[in-house]
């Protein structure tokens, strides 16, 4: 079978997504578990838009190895540059040049004729071979131009040395049928279209990315462009899960094949959750919580005789079990760590005995534990690894009557202790009060969120928060059995990362 390659721009197009902006760390901890996804190519970012983007690409770059690493750039000479820049250190990197093509773009927007919009595209991949040779070209609302430019245009591409054309549906509104003709079209009509990769890029305005990808793959793409739980501009891009696993469970009749280990599948949707706070819809394909459930009577029945009666994927294949540990208080270390390498956590030393003091803590609590605790404990454990501010002790007074009290004790990386105190509306309130008493960044909280990471009385909270500092959106996340103790360090976690970007001086001074 043809091989399909996976295009993940998470971490570019993704991140356009209100409230998913990922700093240089984020990036890396994405980058690493598309790794072990097994995807073919990483889009890191744009790296035009400024240093702190050229730095974390370059990150990205010089740590992921495998996967061909790219960077946006639009047909500007400095874009190309800029993104060489970034490239620099990467194994493989490839440069991926884009304009418009549409005629309401171009009148719009970059107001230029169509020769213009040709000169510059051939110009800018002329420039990015300089540096690379892998170079991929894309023309915005190509699903809504003429096809006798789109013609004109990719075969000129071609000739300049783009190595990967890509047909992008960038306001979602093709219909498969309609976008597998027009990707059959293009191939046939491109003259020199075999020496190029045919690649799509669909958004989902209209619920149909997915479903037009899988077309297109139907009409000879080759590559797919998708992004993590569905997220993007909008409504969203097409869904790295959706796509793969339609490939992988229709292999009969897609007639393609793809190389990632979809058993990474739950894992990455669930770290991406955990970076950016966006959770996933409950009724979500593949990744939602109520993908592999059944309510009916029915469907239970079905089930529990014969699996394949009521599920067409198998939940071990993206990577879920389902299991519940039964550890106690007696329990081994050994056993703990298998069955962490179960669910993909190859701890180092410092993060595993973490995680084990943390389970252990947490067994005392609770009388069951299954995987979605371990997955909430040890990503908490490594979102506060590298933390300039850790939350040490925390006390609070509340009741009716009674005044809402807390006090808190906070570490900062270089090992300085503050203790404050603040009265508030409620717990939560006081709480956050006196953290700000430490943490002396203005901001303001934009959303509170609380759900139960299991189901019984017993379950930990999670707490997901938003604040807005200086026009941009920090997300923080805090997972505890006490909800008041998640949602302080689900505020520490917030304020940590407006910290790495204002600083733990001004921080501290401002105090």
């Amino acid at each position: 079978m043809d091989k399909v390659i996976i295009f993940d721009t998470t971490m570019r197009d993704g991140e356009q997504a209100p409230g998913a902006t990922m700093n240089k760390e984020d990036k890396l901890k994405m980058g690493r578990q598309l790794e072990r996804l097994g995807v073919d190519v990483i889009e890191a970012g744009f790296a035009a838009n400024s240093e702190a983007e050229t730095d974390a690409i370059a990150a990205v770059a010089k740590a992921v190895r495998e996967p061909i690493i790219c960077s946006l750039a639009r047909t500007v000479l400095n874009d190309v540059d800029a993104a060489w820049r970034a490239l620099q250190g990467a194994k493989r990197p490839r440069i991926h040049v884009f304009t418009s093509s549409s005629d309401l773009h171009l009148a719009h927007m970059l107001r230029k004729s169509r020769q213009e919009v040709l000169d510059s595209a051939v110009a800018s991949i002329k420039r990015a071979k300089e540096y690379v040779e892998d170079v991929e070209f894309s023309p915005q609302d190509a699903t809504r131009s003429d096809v006798e430019f789109l013609v004109d245009l990719y075969s000129a591409c071609i000739d300049a040395g783009a190595t990967t054309i890509n047909i992008p549906d960038t306001v979602g509104y093709a219909i498969p049928e309609e976008f597998g003709n027009l990707i059959a079209t293009l191939i046939t009509r491109i003259p020199n279209s075999s020496k190029a990769i045919i690649s799509v890029h669909c958004h989902n305005d209209l619920g149909l990315s997915t479903a037009n990808s899988l077309a297109a793959v139907r009409a000879g793409a080759r590559q797919i462009e998708v992004c993590v739980n569905g997220i993007g501009e909008r409504a969203g891009n097409a869904s790295l899960e959706e796509v793969v696993m339609a490939i992988h469970t229709r292999k009969d009749f897609m007639k393609v094949e793809h190389s990632l280990d979809t058993t990474q599948i739950a894992r990455t949707s669930r770290l991406f959750t955990e970076i950016t706070g966006i959770d996933v819809q409950v009724n979500k394909a593949v990744v939602g919580a109520n993908a592999f459930r059944h309510e009916s009577g029915i469907h239970q029945d079905g089930v529990l005789k014969e699996r394949t009666t009521y599920e067409i994927m198998d939940p071990k294949d993206i990577g879920l079990s389902g299991n519940i540990i039964h550890m106690g208080k007696t329990s081994g270390r050994a056993g703990f760590r298998s069955h962490l390498l179960q669910l993909g956590y190859d701890l180092s030393g410092e993060e595993f005995s973490k995680a084990w003091d943390a389970f252990k803590e947490l067994i005392n609590k609770k009388k069951y534990v299954d995987d979605r605790d371990l997955d909430a404990l040890v990503a908490q454990e490594m979102r506060t690894a590298d933390e300039t501010f850790t939350l040490e002790q925390l006390h609070v007074t509340c009741g009716e009557p009674g005044i809402p009290t807390a006090s808190v004790k906070i570490r900062t990386s270089t090992g300085e202790e503050f203790t404050e105190s603040a009265v508030g509306d409620g717990p939560v309130d006081a709480v956050y009060k006196a953290i700000s008493k430490v943490v002396a960044l203005p901001n303001h909280l934009q959303e509170f969120s609380v759900k139960s990471i299991t189901e019984n009385t017993e379950a930990m909270g999670e707490v997901t928060i938003r604040i807005e500092s200086d026009g941009q959106t920090y997300t923080g996340r805090g997972v505890s059995t006490d909800i008041i103790v998640a949602s302080a360090k689900a505020y520490l976690n917030a304020l940590n990362r407006l910290a790495s970007v204002k600083g733990e001086k001004q921080a501290i001074e401002a105090k």
